[in-house]
């Protein structure tokens, strides 16, 4: 993120949440992007749209992804959110606005709920 804002680093916070524009990750084809945006702090990003790898590989390393659409630019730098991935609610707790997106499906929910695939995948087999 440095390339779009230098001092970006020493503004996030763990629990802070990432807003994205199109196609966000494009490029991104091995885990360390999203496990990058995790180590940061951040659980979930919420964009416009995802790059398909990207978008399993974040999954699979326990990084939340909700997919908005235009309804992104409803969300200003700085907004409180309040997130809701059960049953797709974002609000917006700084201006008021809600924006629903689908909800997660039970399969990608419980891969989260484990951290992770492979925390997934060492709960089926145990």
């Amino acid at each position: 993120m440095s390339g779009l804002e230098p001092d970006w680093v020493k503004r996030v916070t763990p629990g802070d949440i990432m807003v994205a524009g199109r196609n966000f990750g494009c490029g991104s084809s091995r885990e360390h992007a999203p496990i990058a945006i995790l180590g940061a702090g951040m659980q979930v990003v919420i964009g416009h749209s995802f790059a398909r790898i990207f978008y399993r590989n974040s999954f699979n390393m326990g990084l939340l992804l909700m997919e908005v659409g235009d309804d992104v630019d409803k969300i200003n730098d700085g907004d409180e959110l309040e997130i809701d991935a059960v049953t797709g609610v974002i609000r917006d707790l700084t201006n008021g606005v809600q924006i629903t997106c689908p909800p997660l499906p039970k399969s990608m929910a419980a891969i989260l709920d484990k951290g992770g695939l492979v925390g997934y995948v060492k709960e089926r087999l145990a």
